[in-house]
Parts: structure tokens; sequence; C-alpha cells
């Protein structure tokens, strides 16, 4: 996994610059099948980034931007008559990876359809459960600046994203790298450049690679006092559920696989707990006004459960 991941990284790097970690985490969630919340400003690369992934691993790619006005059918699919017979066309998200562009600003109606496709992949429509190709990713993302007009995403479809990384500025080196690439005008002009480095068998065998990835006892009961802890903090209301559990053991698994371990050290969940926690975690108003923050809350719960040796 770790040499796959080296060539990803290699062809995204092609039209982006200082993300390998988001790219790392894009590879975890295909190999256990999670989804990935980016949030950060516009201007960052996340939908480029995303693009560019996909064309690096291979798979059918769309891009859905969530406006006010869209409906479930928008990203499903209808029923429509054709030669007098009802026949079903397909919506955006019969994809392998599916861009969510600002998943906040649609209602609360369409985000339900898609928590059925992240969840049970697949949809229901007219009755029929309609099977999502494999793999299937969302991508989804938001902005942290702009409230206005936007539906915050319920607790119960944030606790179904695998991670949630907040992308920020890149450092003045990165950028400037950035505008040492190749662009038409205003576009990246190395976009159809980047390969395909990948099969679909290769990308089906990996869940089956981190699945083997070994874990002592000792790392489990580390991962279930890191999330018990987080129901515990004073500052929190309500903290990580049982689902972020076994996410943050898939995840610390794709993470020891990146590493080129076959067995999951306490490192790997320290690593990937942020990601993994950070929002699933609700705050109490006072600790907010106090400008604690989610990761803050998730740094007290690792430096308070001791490490297992």
């Amino acid at each position: 996994m770790r040499e796959l991941r080296d060539r990803v990284v290699h062809e995204v790097r092609k039209v982006v610059v200082g993300q390998d970690y988001v790219i790392d985490v894009l590879l975890a969630g295909t190999a256990v099948g999670g989804h990935v919340l980016l949030e950060g400003v516009p201007g960052v690369a996340k939908t480029l980034l995303a693009n560019a992934f996909a064309r690096a691993i291979g798979v059918d790619f769309r891009r859905v931007q969530f406006t006010p006005d869209m409906l479930p059918s928008d990203l499903t699919g209808t029923m429509t008559l054709r030669a007098g017979a009802l026949t079903f066309r397909p919506g955006p998200i019969f994809t392998n990876l599916v861009l969510a562009d600002e998943i906040n600003r649609t209602p609360p109606k369409t985000q339900a359809a898609l928590l059925e496709a992240m969840q049970e992949r697949q949809v229901s429509i007219d009755g029929i459960a309609r099977p999502l190709p494999e793999p299937f990713l969302v991508v989804a993302t938001q902005n942290p600046i702009e409230y206005e007009g936007t539906y915050p995403l319920p607790e119960a479809q944030l606790d179904r994203f695998i991670a949630k990384l907040d992308v920020g500025y890149p450092p003045a080196a990165d950028e400037a790298a950035m505008l040492r690439l190749a662009h038409r005008g205003v576009a990246p002009a190395t976009l159809a450049d980047v390969q395909t480095v990948t099969t679909p068998d290769e990308l089906l065998a990996l869940r089956d690679l981190v699945d083997a990835t070994a874990v002592a006892e000792p790392i489990v009961t580390y991962v279930v006092a890191l999330v018990r802890k987080t129901r515990e903090l004073p500052s929190v209301e309500l903290g990580a559920s049982p689902r972020a559990a076994v996410h943050l053991l898939a995840a610390a698994k794709a993470s020891a696989r990146l590493a080129g371990r076959e067995f999951v050290i306490p490192d790997d969940v320290a690593a990937v707990a942020p990601a993994v926690l950070r929002h699933r975690i609700t705050l109490r108003p006072e600790a907010e006004l106090e400008h604690y923050r989610a990761d803050d809350a998730v740094a007290a719960a690792i430096s308070s459960v001791p490490v297992p040796r």
C-alpha cells in the first residue's frame, strides 16, 4: 500500500502541491470504504484535489454542486417515460467518487438521500433499492467561513464520515511551487497528464490488505479508552459514538499499511484520531465561548489516556 500511495501522490502533485496528508486520508477512505469531509475556504484546491485523485486511481468521478433548490432526485435519479415505459435515469450519485461540493448548502431532505447512499451503498427509487458501484467514496466539501443560507449537517450524517480534514492555506514554499506548475490561463494545464497508476482489482484488494492488519488487544483497549474519554471531558456535551471507535481502528489500520507495517502501533491511532474524532464532538456553549475547539478536546483525550507499551 505504501508503494501505491507513492504512485498516487506523484501523479496528484502534478496539479496540487502540499496536500500529501489529504491524499493519504482519501486513499485510506477508499481502502476501508469510508467517506471524507474536507473543510476549507474557497481556493485551496479541494475540488481539484478530488478530481486529480480520482484520475490517479482510475475511477469514475462526478462533481455535484449542492444548492438550496436541489432535490433528492437531482442526486439519486428519477423514473422517466420512454417509448411508453418507465425507465430509470441514474443520477450523479451512481459513480465511484462523487464530490459533494458545499454539502451544507442543500436542504436536509437532499442530505438524507445522500445519507442512505453513504451508509447503505444504495439508493431507493420508486420502492426499489439500486446498488451503487464499488468502490464508492463520497468526498464532501464545506466552507467554514460563510454560514448564511446553509443547512448544518446533522450529527447522524457527520458520524458517517470517517474523517474530517481542515484544508488550510499552503506554506509559502508550496504556494510558490504551485505558481511554477503549468497553467492554461487560470486552469491547470497538467490535469489531463495525471495518469492512472492502479487497477480496479488492486483497489479492491486494498480492503483485504487493511482488514488483515494485525491489531493487538492493548491497541483495541486504547481505541476504546480514547473514544470513551471524549464523552467524559467537562468541555464536551456530546462525545464520540461507538461507530467512531470502528472508524478509528479502521483508519489506524490503513495508517499502519501506509507506513509499510503489517500491525498497528499506538502512534497510528494517535495520528489519525484528530481527523476521525473532531467532527463527532459537540462542545458545551461555555467552552465555545472560551474559543475551545474540538481538536483541543481530542488532544486532551489523547494526553490523558495511558499509551499501551
